[in-house]
């Protein structure tokens, strides 16, 4: 027990210690103002300090405005990140889900080797994709390093030979212009098997049927799409093409596709349905696609009618028309030929498309807009209910039936206005109440609030709506608004609706925007570095249950070019577990405040890809 002395002397120096303290305090407090009013000799260094510790800066072209702070990641407990090696160098062009040596395992009936075939949870690489030496951005800013820029349009014309380093279309396909070698580029001179002499010219025949000049015709799908030209050539004229083509002997025709700055996925007609949602494309064309549209009861030409909207356009081009002509050079007889023309004319017939043009190479067909003028007489009759239900569905030999309508001149399904009014009219699955939770209001308002992100992207990354990003990606599009609000002819996004989410890609297709159906546990059909900027609102909110956020990252560094950006907006428990993941990825990457300030839970992840390629000293043995 103490001396009442010794409590006394505390007694005595305890206003002591509190008087002491408060000086402190006034001390650094008025220290403090001194060094900011611009008269203390520490001012450089201060601000120096302060510059270190608040600049937010990723790259020199990637800024952060001063009312985005750095939100502090506090996890002192936790290891370090784990640090993902580089994928041997055989991985350059690994695509997961079409990679030749499983294809090969699969029937080659139907072409069903060619469909989606992914890997198990046990075989996915757990890897960096290397770029190949030598690799170049195509779609530089015209003050980067880079000597020979290809900026939209210009890439449309010319690709990078190192980052494609594949050259056998340029022999097997010369006489058809697809695609040229010179020096160090691909040259790509527009032609295709049916239009040697260039693009433009047959889009101008067609559109002397369709009305593809006004507005009318804004989405369209090019099924077997080579390099893609026709859709590049259509971009100019104000229409999206959703081109798509098999990863087979006709080496990286979608990646050179992309590569131009052309949309494209790897896919196939086989026994599953297109991962695209009914009344989709204002246009399809086939243009020797080698398709066999009367094999199997009609099943594909009855797929390409679930997603054709009503009162759209079905070119065909190459077998079996114009068979008088080409019969010898096919090495089909002339009784062949016009029997499967017959069977075409018959099925079309079948599902209410009336024959509008056939002259030389081109036939052209269009769906009647409901049909009241017309029967489709088939005891097989797809459920409508289903008809967007899609994912690792099989199809099936049924016609897809017409929304129902009250007279003979109303579109089944919803008449849309012409594009450019049509990105923001409400939709009409949305104005019939089709689209649970959403109405014409909450649609606008949503507009309102992707306008209002995309300004903050901007100030945040000033590159975005230049042409340095050509290729943009919204990994879960909901309604497509960030889509509509950064719509712009120096880029193209590709609106991806993860199948776990609600089913929107039908909308987004009203507004005149592309999109597709994705599980983002699995890997997307593309090659690598084929996207310049990622867009993921909620995604790993979405995804964090249902598999490893690790996978799901890695994917968007296998899609994403060098010196790609990133923007990923969500919760900010969800993000600290993102960026921890980043931080072993080669990334730069910042996470800043929610723009309406730092109380709002969800905030913004922004990252670059740094640029590497691979080489032998860097290459693993395994995935691991």
């Amino acid at each position: 027990m103490g001396s009442k002395t010794n409590a006394s002397g505390q007694r005595a120096r305890r206003p002591l210690s509190i008087f002491a303290v408060l000086g402190l305090c006034c001390f650094f407090y008025l220290l403090g103002a001194w060094q900011r009013s611009g008269s203390g000799k520490g001012d450089n260094l201060a601000l120096k300090v302060n510059k270190m510790m608040t600049d937010c800066s990723v790259l020199p072209n990637l800024s952060f405005d001063s009312h985005h702070n750095d939100v502090e990641i506090v996890e002192p407990s936790e290891p370090k990140a784990k640090v993902f090696k580089p994928c041997d160098l055989k991985y350059t062009d690994y695509t997961p889900c079409q990679e030749q040596d499983r294809a090969m395992t699969f029937p080659r009936e139907n072409m069903i080797y060619r469909e989606r075939h992914c890997p198990a949870k046990n075989e996915k690489l757990h890897c960096l994709i290397p770029a190949p030496k030598g690799y170049t951005t195509p779609f530089p800013w015209p003050k980067s390093r880079y000597t020979t820029p290809f900026p939209w349009p210009k890439s449309r014309d010319y690709a990078y030979y190192a980052n494609v380093p594949y050259k056998s279309l340029t022999v097997e396909k010369a006489v058809q212009n697809w695609v040229q070698f010179k020096g160090n580029v691909f040259k790509f001179p527009g032609g295709g098997t049916m239009f040697p002499q260039g693009a433009d010219a047959y889009i101008d025949e067609l559109a002397s049927v369709i009305p593809i000049a006004d507005g009318s015709v804004r989405t369209a799908l090019d099924t077997g799409c080579g390099v893609a030209s026709w859709g590049a050539y259509l971009l100019k004229r104000n229409v999206l093409a959703m081109s798509f083509a098999p990863k087979d002997n006709h080496e990286a025709q979608v990646q050179f596709a992309l590569e131009r700055g052309v949309p494209a996925v790897i896919g196939v007609l086989g026994t599953i349905r297109l991962p695209y949602p009914s009344r989709a494309f204002d246009m399809a064309q086939c243009s020797r696609c080698l398709i066999p549209w009367t094999s199997n009861e009609g099943m594909y030409l009855m797929e390409v009618d679930r997603v054709l909207r009503p009162g759209g356009y079905w070119i065909l081009s190459g077998p079996p028309i114009n068979w008088k002509t080409y019969y010898q050079t096919w090495k089909r007889s002339k009784e062949d030929l016009k029997a499967e023309q017959r069977k075409i004319e018959e099925l079309a017939e079948s599902l209410c498309w009336e024959k509008k043009y056939e002259k030389g190479d081109i036939a052209i067909w269009r769906k009647k807009i409901n049909d009241k003028s017309c029967q489709r007489k088939s005891p097989n009759v797809c459920d409508l209910d289903n008809a967007d239900d899609v994912w690792y569905e099989k199809m099936e030999v049924c016609k897809t039936p017409f929304p129902k309508v009250s007279s003979k001149n109303e579109v089944a399904g919803g008449e849309l206005k012409k594009f450019p009014a049509r990105l923001f009219a409400v939709p009409p699955r949305i104005a019939k109440g089709t689209i649970p939770g959403v109405t014409a209001e909450s649609y606008q308002d949503d507009n309102k609030l992707w306008k209002k992100h995309v300004n903050t992207y901007k100030r945040i990354n000033k590159l975005i709506g230049t042409t340095r990003y050509r290729n943009l990606m919204d990994m879960n599009a909901d309604l497509g608004g960030f889509a509509a609000a950064i719509e712009s002819q120096k880029s193209w996004v590709m609106n991806v609706v993860p199948t776990i989410a609600k089913n929107t890609l039908g909308v987004i297709y009203e507004r005149g925007l592309i999109g597709i159906y994705h599980d983002w546990c699995e890997g997307f059909s593309t090659y690598p570095r084929t996207y310049d900027l990622i867009h993921a609102n909620g995604l790993f909110s979405l995804y964090q249950d249902k598999c490893n956020l690790e996978d799901i990252l890695l994917e968007m560094d296998r899609i994403l070019r060098p010196e790609g950006a990133i923007i990923i907006r969500d919760e900010v428990d969800v993000l600290n577990k993102v960026k921890k993941i980043v931080g072993g990825m080669r990334w730069d990457a910042k996470m800043v405040d929610h723009e309406d300030g730092p109380l709002v839970p969800e905030k913004i992840l922004v990252a670059v890809k740094e640029y590497w390629v691979g080489s032998s000293k860097n290459n693993t043995s395994n995935d691991e």
